[in-house]
Parts: C-alpha cells; structure tokens; sequence
C-alpha cells in the first residue's frame, strides 16, 4: 500500500505551486535578476513549492503506509459550518456568525460539551471581535438583525 497523505499532500503542493507560477509568469512582469519585477518573487516561491511538491509526491509513491480514514461526518459538519458563517456573517453580524460555526462543527465529533460550545463560541467572537475591529479596524458588525 502506498502512503497516500504524502501523495495527496504533494500533489497538492505541485499543483498549488504550479499555479501560483505560472500564474505570475503570465500576468506580472518578471524583470530581471538585477532589478526584480513584482511576479519575481511569486513565481520563484511558485516552483520552489512545486518542486517540494514533487520531492514529496515522489516520496510517497516509493514508500508505503497506513490506509487512510475518511470521517464524512466531519467532513459534512465543517463544510456545513463555513457555509453557515459565510450565509450568515452579513445579515446576522460577526458574533452570530460565529456562534453558528462552532455550533455546527461541535458536532462532527462529539467530545466537547455544551459548556465547552459555548465557552469556545464566546471566546472565538470575542478574539475575533478584538483582532478584525480593533486590531485591524475591519468595518464588520458583531451583530446586525435583519428588518
């Protein structure tokens, strides 16, 4: 059996990379080494990411490993909850929205209680609130009920 997290992993990287690179190739100038153009950098990070994603695919199609486990419940609440937060942040508000997420996604795994729901809602909202509004000064609304 071949060890597919590092295949998957690495794939994902040689597309992610390759993407980003031809990406920048295509749409920035590139200059020259003595004086960089603004798609240099991106393009460089591009392929050394594409290539760590090759070394790392390759890796995994020589060794073997564990079968992977697929939780679709987890998958189906999480998905469910950033749906739930991006459906809800603007006419609820940023706490509601919140709220929701950890709310749904409590549920993909049973081991954290009400009291932990709604002690990691609380502060999620209120580290969120502290980072995006007052550290950031992003212009969103903790709570806004629709009319």
């Amino acid at each position: 059996m071949r060890e597919y997290r590092d295949i998957i992993g690495g794939g994902f990287l040689l597309v992610l990379g390759s993407s980003a690179a031809i990406h920048a190739v295509t749409s920035l100038r590139l200059g020259t080494v003595w004086q960089m153009g603004p798609g240099m950098f991106p393009a460089a990070v591009g392929v050394v990411i594409a290539l760590l994603g090759t070394v790392i695919l390759i890796g995994g199609l020589r060794s073997s490993g564990p079968r992977i486990e697929v939780d679709h419940r987890s998958m189906l609440f999480i998905s469910l909850s950033v749906i739930a937060f991006a459906a809800l942040i603007r006419p609820f508000g940023f706490v509601p929205a919140i709220v929701a997420v950890v709310a749904i996604s409590s549920r993909s795994d049973a081991r954290l209680s009400l009291a932990g729901i709604v002690l990691l809602a609380g502060s999620l909202s209120m580290i969120g609130f502290l980072i995006f509004q007052v550290g950031l000064n992003i212009p969103l609304s903790a709570f806004n009920w629709p009319r």
